[in-house]
């Protein structure tokens, strides 16, 4: 069977962007050493070592319907009883970064206490994967790490030191394996390229790395963990191909309603109307392209920034 799968899959390796595969890498009981490791890395100027992590419950019983459907790719504590949240992004959204703040209230709330309590808080993480880049910074090619905390503008200086967040732009992340300079951009080196690796690189030979490649080889898997996998990941090649080509006739469609209206009317205005509609009408072939692959609707949503009851109207 082992394989076979090999076979049908031409790849060794678990693609880490599918939902399937980020949570049997990171979010498993098996695999907290990996996460442990990745999330040492990633925040040993701010947290120096973290000894162990909990996984917590990653749904959440909120007060509202819109609360209980808060529910992380990975939560869990330290020993220190601080917070991490670890979001896969597959997908440019709008108001993804509100997305990512509010969630972090979560974490924040949960730490009220019943009774006589001073407010004190412990430190809070979200740490968001991402799979595009941000728009407002995408000429920056260098720049693929963010951390962001609250600060005085005045002084630049950090204000409230226990909030923090940290994304990763992994398509800016273009560094060969020869030209890792750290444990950290082996990991992300690791996550970007593991889909279209075909071994264990001798540059990697470290005992987490090797269990890392262990944990995402296809050939292990079950028979039922492989049929799960192969649904995440049709899920993820047609969300990304129907992004994509959205993203070319919607360029296109504006390029071509812009000239139109700039002709007619001979202003800015009436090309940068015509752009804007052009990307509308890309938002509404991708939600019927994901329409006619029965996704669910809140993943439609996330995909195209158009609300669930928008997308209902187009069915």
């Amino acid at each position: 069977m082992a394989d076979n799968k090999k076979k049908s899959m031409h790849t060794r390796y678990i693609n880490p962007f599918t939902d399937f595969g980020f949570k049997r890498l990171f979010g498993e009981e098996p695999s907290k050493a990996i996460l442990l490791d990745f999330l040492n890395e990633l925040l040993r100027e701010q947290e120096g070592e973290i000894k162990s992590i909990t996984y917590m419950k990653n749904e959440h019983l909120g007060n509202t319907e819109i609360d209980r459907k808060a529910i992380f790719d990975i939560y869990c504590e330290n020993e220190k009883g601080e917070k991490f949240i670890v979001e896969l992004q597959k997908s440019r959204q709008t108001f993804f970064k509100d997305r990512s703040v509010y969630y972090s209230t979560f974490p924040i709330r949960e730490q009220a206490k019943k009774g006589k309590w001073d407010f004190e808080l412990k430190s809070v993480y979200t740490v968001g994967i991402l799979d595009f880049v941000f728009e407002e910074d995408k000429h920056q090619e260098e720049k693929y790490r963010y951390d962001v905390k609250l600060i005085d503008e005045d002084t630049c200086k950090v204000f409230y030191d226990k909030l923090t967040f940290i994304y990763l732009e992994m398509p800016k992340f273009k560094k060969q394996i020869h030209e890792l300079e750290s444990k950290f951009e082996k990991w992300l080196y690791v996550i970007k390229n593991l889909e279209i690796l075909d071994k264990y690189p001798v540059e990697l030979q470290e005992n987490i790395f090797e269990q890392f490649f262990q944990t995402a080889e296809i050939g292990k898997m079950t028979v039922d963990e492989y049929e799960t996998y192969e649904r995440s990941l049709m899920h993820y090649r047609d969300l990304k191909n129907s992004l994509d080509t959205a993203k070319d006739e919607g360029r296109e469609e504006g390029r071509a309603e812009g000239r139109k209206e700039g002709i007619v009317e001979g202003r800015a205005e009436g090309r940068l109307k015509g752009l804007e509609e052009g990307i509308e009408k890309g938002k509404v072939e991708i939600a019927l392209n994901l329409l006619k692959m029965n996704l669910p609707l809140e993943d439609i949503s996330k995909a195209t920034n158009l609300t669930v009851d928008q997308i209902k109207k187009l069915k």
